[in-house]
């Protein structure tokens, strides 16, 4: 697999890439926005070459000439124009565009094999209108199309994270998406018990971990680490403090006795320990803004400790300011979701081989 390049669009910190990466494969290029998602995807994917600029403006003959020919290409373009209103002008709505610039680079290097993700109501809005014009322009470039919605706490992730994913290839047939590969779900104990000794404010970017790994899960995601980074809690308001203090370990804003608006409905909401976590967003340091702190310390949860619930190594380091860093991570795909699709890829070429 080693041999195999791919090219990753719109790649943030690359956690799909990553896990193409933990499967063998290349990571020869590439491409995103902001410049900070650069800087991590950098520093983590040292032997990948990283442009930094809008994908409009970089052109696919100059990254070509960079990094050569590429065997996969892998990338979740943002589809906001794929909504319920989005219907009459379909793939015509501006705020597609990025999109189209994902199906010119397929069609300028033709890989074997593509992967899209993207939110899994792009299935389904509109009885499957925006999901059909999808696979018709990848069938106008002669590629087979397989499509669902992967969880990847069937992957091994402590995450419940729901993704549409797009699976395609030029050569024979169709290539199956991966079938859950689990007995036993992995929860959010098992990603962040040894972490458990932060309050409101306290941690450092560079730290040394205070205990041994204490389930395999942290073992495995705590190899090659010496020192431990990101783990920095939120400096939380005195009112949010408060709050935290009257929520029992695990549970949630039901026993506070104000009234809270919110647009989140699990808004002051304790992570449980063993279940898995629902999504991971870009503001999980925010208490109110769903269900994110910590089983029972009166904080959110910490970068790193969102990282593990996403399934990167502790060695994998985010750099930037706060708002930047929890960007990254909640915006990434996890990359024991990216090895699960990658590793299905390597099983078709070898069945077809």
């Amino acid at each position: 697999m080693k041999k195999m390049k791919v090219l990753d669009l719109f790649s943030g910190v690359g956690g799909l890439s990553y896990g193409f990466k933990m499967a063998g494969f290349n990571i020869a290029g590439a491409i995103d926005f902001e410049k900070s998602f650069v800087e991590s995807m950098k520093k983590n994917h040292s032997h990948t070459e990283v442009f930094w600029g809008d994908i409009r403006d970089i052109e696919p003959e100059k990254v070509k000439n960079k990094i050569g020919n590429i065997d996969i290409i892998v990338g979740g373009p943002p589809c906001q124009g794929f909504s319920l209103k989005g219907q009459r002008k379909g793939l015509e709505d501006e705020r597609n565009f990025l999109f189209k610039e994902y199906i010119k680079y397929i069609a300028y290097f033709k890989p074997k094999f593509f992967v899209m993700e993207n939110v899994p109501n792009i299935l389904s809005e509109k009885d499957g209108y925006f999901k059909d014009q999808i696979l018709k322009e990848f069938n106008k470039l002669g590629y087979k199309v397989t499509y669902g919605i992967l969880n990847a706490s069937d992957f091994g992730v402590p995450q419940n994270r729901r993704r549409a994913i797009f699976l395609g290839t030029r050569l024979k047939k169709e290539i199956e998406l991966p079938k859950r590969i689990i007995k036993e779900k992995v929860t959010v104990w098992d990603a962040i018990s040894d972490l458990a000794y932060l309050d409101s404010g306290e941690g450092y970017f560079e730290s040394n971990y205070k205990t041994k790994p204490l389930s395999e899960y942290q073992k495995i995601l705590r190899k090659n680490s010496k020192k431990l980074f990101n783990h920095q809690a939120t400096n939380h308001s005195v009112i949010a403090i408060d709050r935290l203090k009257r929520i029992p370990p695990e549970k949630g804003k039901e026993y506070l006795q104000e009234r809270i608006s919110s647009t989140f409905g699990q808004t002051w909401g304790r992570l449980e320990k063993n279940k898995q976590s629902p999504t991971i967003v870009t503001r999980f340091d925010t208490p109110s803004n769903g269900k994110n702190s910590h089983p029972f310390l009166n904080r959110a949860i910490t970068p790193r400790e969102a990282a593990r619930i996403q399934s990167f190594p502790d060695h994998f380091i985010f750099y930037g300011n706060k708002t930047s860093v929890n960007k990254q991570i909640g915006n990434a795909v996890p990359p024991l979701l990216g090895k699960a699709i990658a590793d299905s890829i390597i099983k078709y070429i070898r069945q077809n081989n």
